[in-house]
């Protein structure tokens, strides 16, 4: 079996993060656990958090999320106006992430793109309130 093959089906990461908790233990004298795995295959019960960032633009609220590993076919999305939803599996990843809105958001009027790992969702601002007709 040639290198790469071996190293096909592991995360590039994976040898940074681990450098990274060396030092970190070295620094602190050890006992730190840096538990960094985001892979399912590796008997991990639980999701992996996905890196979301939300900005506020005028009447639009943004929410970009770094989805590593996923395809679009992975991702469902749940809106109920002030928290978004996001659960992305893979064969090798899943995630599971509760965004909570700065502002409430009309849900409906949603729009998603997903390119290359990134998912990139755009609310509009609800109405504060809402005209109530009197009959």
């Amino acid at each position: 079996m040639r290198r790469d093959d071996r190293d096909r089906d592991r995360d590039p990461f994976d040898d940074l993060f681990r450098q990274l908790e060396r030092m970190m233990n070295e620094m602190m004298g050890g006992g730190v656990d840096m538990d960094m795995d985001m892979h399912v295959e590796n008997g991990s019960d639980s999701p992996a958090e996905a890196h979301a960032t939300v900005y506020e633009e005028g009447d639009v609220v943004r929410v970009v999320v770094d989805l590593p590993g996923i395809s679009k076919e992975g991702v469902s999305l749940e809106c109920d106006g002030k928290t978004l939803s996001i659960d992305a599996t893979s064969e090798r990843r899943e995630y599971e992430e509760r965004v909570r809105l700065p502002t409430r958001v009309d849900e409906h009027a949603a729009d998603a793109t997903f390119n290359n790992g990134v998912l990139e969702v755009v609310f509009e601002r609800a109405d504060a309130s809402a005209n109530i007709n009197v009959d």
